[in-house]
């Protein structure tokens, strides 16, 4: 058993696993955060359980790839038709509601939510610009990220401000400052 794996489980109450791949294909992110792998991996369980896809037991997954710019710009113009590059980019396989579970799998069958893609010379740049760790940073956006796999959006104020609030409370856990707060105030 590794560390990074009794920490999500103490975390979720012993009981839930569900899979969560974390690919760093940039080599930069582990040279820039050795510990980026476990930090994901905590972030997705953390956000997982705090909209109650625990109930699901381990047959959730979600991937997050640690990409850089280049794929991100490129995944960015493809699918959202915006030639530069983002921090994070979400991907949902599953149809999700804010505030709503969706149906369950198939016995057997996992739910397969989605995947996370985040670029590193972004979310670096931002993360100093911002005067804050690169990893409370990375977490961040891992919560904010599968926060969209669930269906959350920031379309509007008022969408806005209940996932800014959903992503302060899942933060405040890891004892990560509220990023809205950080910036000048929440969204209202």
């Amino acid at each position: 058993m590794s560390d990074d794996d009794s920490s999500c489980r103490a975390m979720a109450g012993g009981g839930f696993r569900p899979e969560i791949d974390v690919d760093a294909v940039h080599s930069g992110w582990p040279e820039a955060l050795p510990e980026c792998g476990p930090i994901c991996r905590e972030a997705v369980l953390a956000t997982l359980v705090a909209l109650g896809f625990d109930a699901f037991g381990a047959a959730v997954e979600v991937g997050v790839r640690l990409s850089g710019d280049d794929e991100l710009r490129d995944l960015n113009r493809r699918y959202r038709g915006i030639d530069a590059p983002t921090n994070v980019l979400s991907f949902p396989a599953a149809a999700c509601e804010p505030g709503a579970l969706p149906a369950e799998p198939a016995a057997g069958a996992p739910l397969v939510l989605g995947d996370v893609v985040l670029g590193l010379e972004t979310v670096s740049a931002e993360a100093a610009e911002q005067a804050k760790p690169l990893a409370d940073h990375l977490r961040h956006l891992v919560v904010h990220g599968v926060l969209h796999l669930a269906g959350y959006d920031h379309e509007d104020d008022a969408r806005a401000a209940a996932m800014e609030s959903l992503e302060a409370g899942i933060l405040a856990g890891f004892g990560v400052a509220d990023p809205y707060v950080a910036q000048g105030g929440r969204s209202s």
